[in-house]
């Protein structure tokens, strides 16, 4: 894993001291750097994600792209993401995101809406509300452009989903799941979990 600015640890910290238990929400270091690498390796200029909290993701994913990339970042909340602003500002890597807070199904529906958006996003990265899940992943799958990915934090969900009990009867693990199936039962994608974090699935759409 490659080292942690102080940037990246002075927002974790922030993040664990004002929201205490809610900091779980963070997603893990070593999956943001390995999300970063990807980002840098392919080239990837346009991005989507959904699901901000206080930016660490964000700021990772950003840092990946080049001075000329622009990632969209969805949100709902005022008190989390102004944690995000001023972090990114501290990284310098502002110019690089655009900050929407709304329903980010609708906001998603809006980008369909206009068919200038098909395909022609890079990447997307899914760490938002789980009952969710599928919707964002429908919807990421007419942005995305063939030869980009969606990666989809938390499939394991602290190995929830390999109990057919919480499949069944809880709705968190429930729509992690059905994401899950949507993606590989998909012959759009070529898709792989990699063991970082609480699991992180990737779905390469095909050339």
């Amino acid at each position: 894993m490659s080292q942690i600015s102080d940037v990246k640890l002075q927002l974790r910290a922030e993040t664990k001291q004002k929201f205490s238990d809610m900091a779980r929400m963070l997603s893990a270091p070593d999956q943001c750097e390995h999300m970063k690498f990807i980002i840098k390796a392919a080239g990837f200029k346009q991005g989507i994600e959904i699901g901000v909290f206080t930016g660490y993701s964000a700021l990772c994913l950003a840092e990946g792209m080049p001075l000329d990339g622009k990632l969209l970042a969805l949100d709902v909340s005022d008190e989390y993401t102004n944690i995000a602003k001023k972090y990114w500002q501290l990284a310098g890597v502002n110019d690089k995101i655009e900050l929407r807070l709304g329903n980010a199904v609708e906001i998603l529906d809006n980008l369909i809406a206009d068919k200038r958006n098909l395909e022609s996003f890079d990447f997307g990265f899914i760490d938002a509300d789980k009952p969710n899940y599928p919707n964002y992943f429908e919807r990421l799958n007419k942005l995305i452009k063939k030869g980009g990915i969606i990666m989809i934090d938390n499939i394991i969900w602290g190995g929830l989903v390999a109990s057919e009990d919480h499949r069944q009867n809880d709705p968190k693990t429930k729509s992690i799941y059905e994401t899950s199936q949507l993606a590989l039962n998909n012959k759009e994608f070529d898709v792989h979990t990699i063991m970082i974090g609480d699991g992180l699935l990737i779905a390469h759409k095909k050339i």
